[in-house]
């Protein structure tokens, strides 16, 4: 009866090279997997460049469902306060339960903040519901009188408004973002150039954040690549 062989002893630096490609392969079959089945986005982005003249509004569908979530007024002259002077401005209502960021200003009433980039937009910070002004403008009808602005949104140029909103009873947290600039005669500026939401409810977003973490795709494709450069350290 033949004797059994003594099982075969694989050197240190061979064991680390086969385990080098076994965990490279399996990186790799992953990122096959990820591109196959692409992990969903958690930031929804819409680019566009809309001009809200005066006289006209914009409404905001964040979500692309059919559903006006907020309405942007960019408010032509008009006569006002019994009369004795111009006035223009820029405003939102939002519908349902929806709200803005803004804050309080006593006898002016309330107004939408206009964010930085990088600013974050989420739960415990200050949203108002309904009606916000981001900004006025008043002219006296006396000579020389002069023009008098109001608002965190004169000659804003790449600002934020902060939004939160309701899909299907769920709260999600968003940003608009918005050029405004004061024109003549009286009269406001406005271009709407993108706006994005969070797909998850209650996750906090950051003004002027288009996308989200890495894909798993990215992921792996990572791993693989750290693979490949311990192998050929390994081999040296």
């Amino acid at each position: 009866m033949p004797r059994p062989r003594p099982p075969a002893r694989i050197s240190e630096s061979l064991y680390h090279r086969l385990n080098s490609y076994a965990l490279a392969a399996s990186a790799a079959g992953v990122g096959v997997l990820a591109l196959a089945h692409p992990a969903e986005a958690r930031i929804v982005y819409t680019h566009v460049h809309h001009v809200i003249g005066p006289g006209d509004k914009y409404h905001l569908d964040l979500a692309g469902r059919g559903v006006i979530d907020f309405t942007l007024f960019n408010v032509a002259v008009q006569w006002c306060d019994g009369l004795s002077q111009y006035c223009f401005g820029l405003a939102q209502t939002a519908t349902r339960r929806n709200s803005v960021m803004g804050y309080y200003s006593g006898d002016h009433g309330t107004w939408d903040s206009a964010l930085e980039s990088g600013r974050r937009i989420g739960p415990h910070l200050n949203f108002h519901p309904e009606f916000g002004e981001l900004a006025s403008g008043f002219a006296s009808r006396l000579s020389g009188g002069g023009t008098r602005f109001y608002g965190q949104w004169i000659n804003a140029k790449n600002r934020y408004l902060g939004l939160r909103f309701t899909i299907k009873g769920k709260t999600h947290y968003g940003w608009a973002r918005l050029n405004v600039g004061v024109s003549r005669p009286l009269q406001f500026a406005v271009t709407l150039t993108g706006y994005a939401y969070e797909t998850i409810p209650n996750k906090p977003i950051i003004a002027g954040k288009t996308h989200g973490g890495a894909s798993l795709g990215a992921l792996a494709a990572g791993s693989t690549a750290l693979f490949s450069r311990q192998h050929k350290i390994r081999s040296r």
